[in-house]
């Protein structure tokens, strides 16, 4: 019988980060979070790159509570209310169509969120996306909500919508007012392009000097490059992006890649006053991309960037270790010379002495932190381990033995 299930429920999730290859700039509705273009993005690989999430219902908290990466936050935030109240009230519709007959009482309990990243928050890593889907899938799963969470997520952080599937993913802008179809979907899953890489140079894992919700907001209102490019340019760019990523074209994705992450970057300065997310670090290392594919005679590795200064670099595998090299020569790192590399592992080559002369660059050491070496991956994952819990039995963050 449904009555006799038990009312305390806990559910731990993980949720990937993902990174944009045609740029989301801009929104139509700030409340709703409605784009002013489509999008595309790889997720990247959980092992790398993620958010954990543990979400409790029980009837004796008093209120909504969260914890991020264990400090308490403000539950009142706006954007944390509108996901919090968009995933309540599809419970309601949902047990008021009468297909969902567990946890009748549950609606009017409290929830207590705990959320963790693995990676540094702010620092341009798309921290908010992997978190706000990880909030909407864990906050699903206790409140017996199934079906697209593209709204719930997106009413968190727009590019949310698309850390909800793994693979390649667009995220449509839609045409309507009310937003029911502005949602993301999956064109190819993670297994599709096996010999796709990802790296990113930490450049600066601070908090950026403006964040994106003000930046674009700005740029909407004051950029006129900025809608040309979302009514001229993206839409031709969604589709040859799709094409690059099912034909597994790297050359040509590649190249369009670099193009969309320059424009977006040249909306910021069309911006005003003008915006710049890109430091000269960020500048030295689409130096050496461009002076790299040029030595090579053809495109091996792409760079894009989003609102902050950290670089994400995509090659195929048989790239990674002499590209690897070329950043260790052209950005010595300062001290943490073994911990310069992080995620999955890369065999040391030498570089050649052509390649060197091809990278004329002073070297500057220490500009780049580490490298996070990893690939696509798959969408948010329930984890059945108890022991993952963020929360206690009491409700409260677990502390760390």
């Amino acid at each position: 019988m449904a009555s006799e299930k038990p009312q305390d429920l806990v559910v731990t999730c993980t949720a990937p980060v993902n990174i944009a290859v045609i740029k989301y700039w801009g929104k139509r509705d700030e409340a709703l979070i409605l784009p002013i273009n489509s999008s595309l993005s790889v997720t990247l690989h959980q092992d790398q790159l993620k958010t954990i999430t543990t979400a409790a219902i029980s009837k004796d908290f008093t209120e909504d509570r969260i914890w991020l990466n264990g400090q308490e936050e403000d539950v009142g935030q706006p954007r944390l209310q509108a996901c919090l109240r968009e995933i309540r009230r599809l419970a309601r519709k949902r047990r008021s169509s009468g297909d969902g007959d567990a946890l009748p009482l549950s609606l009017s309990y409290k929830v207590h969120v705990a959320s963790e990243n693995n990676f540094p928050t702010a620092a341009g890593l798309a921290s908010s996306a992997a978190g706000y889907a990880c909030l909407a899938y864990t906050l699903a799963r206790v409140y017996g909500v199934e079906g697209d969470l593209s709204e719930v997520a997106r009413r968190g952080s727009g590019s949310a919508c698309r850390s909800l599937y793994g693979g390649f993913v667009e995220w449509q802008m839609g045409e309507q007012a009310d937003g029911k179809d502005s949602i993301a979907r999956q064109i190819a899953p993670e297994w599709h392009w096996p010999q796709l890489r990802v790296l990113i140079l930490v450049v600066s894992a601070e908090k950026k000097p403006m964040g994106s919700t003000v930046g674009m907001q700005t740029s909407v209102e004051t950029s006129t490059l900025l809608k040309f490019r979302a009514e001229s340019i993206v839409p031709e760019r969604m589709k040859e992006m799709t094409r690059c990523i099912q034909e597994r074209d790297f050359q040509a994705f590649a190249q369009l890649t670099m193009k969309d992450s320059n424009q977006f970057h040249a909306t910021c300065l069309d911006t005003f006053p003008p915006i710049s997310y890109l430091n000269d670090t960020s500048r030295r290392i689409i130096q050496l991309v461009h002076c790299f594919n040029t030595h090579h005679g053809q495109t091996k590795v792409a760079y894009t960037f989003d609102a902050g200064p950290n670089a994400v670099v995509f090659t195929l595998d048989d790239t990674v270790a002499e590209f690897v090299a070329a950043v260790r020569h052209s950005f010595p790192p300062a001290t943490n010379g073994d911990k310069f590399l992080k995620g999955l592992p890369v065999t040391p080559v030498l570089l050649s002495d052509e390649l060197k002369a091809a990278l004329a660059l002073e070297p500057s050491p220490g500009a780049v932190q580490y490298i996070i070496a990893t690939q696509v991956g798959p969408g948010p994952q329930v984890l059945d381990n108890s022991h993952a819990h963020l929360l206690g039995p009491d409700g409260l963050p677990q502390q760390d033995p």
